[in-house]
């Protein structure tokens, strides 16, 4: 991950905290050769703090008519 500041010994210790923090983190700051978890995106969707132009596209991604 790209966040050194982030304690991550401690936050692994709190698995939705965990799954939050490296879902924010790939998000914002690159994906790195990973895929992201469509449903864990979906589980924790209104409590990620990420880039607003991203989350507007991953909104229409995840829950847009594909047919539009």
């Amino acid at each position: 991950m790209y966040d050194w500041s982030t304690d991550t010994t401690r936050l692994i210790k709190d698995k939705d905290a965990w799954e939050k923090w490296k879902l924010e983190q790939m998000i914002n700051f690159g994906l790195n050769g990973k895929k992201l978890s469509k449903l864990k995106l979906k589980k924790y969707w209104d409590e990620l703090d990420i880039d607003p132009d991203k989350r507007n596209y991953l909104k229409f991604l995840l829950w847009e008519d594909p047919n539009y």
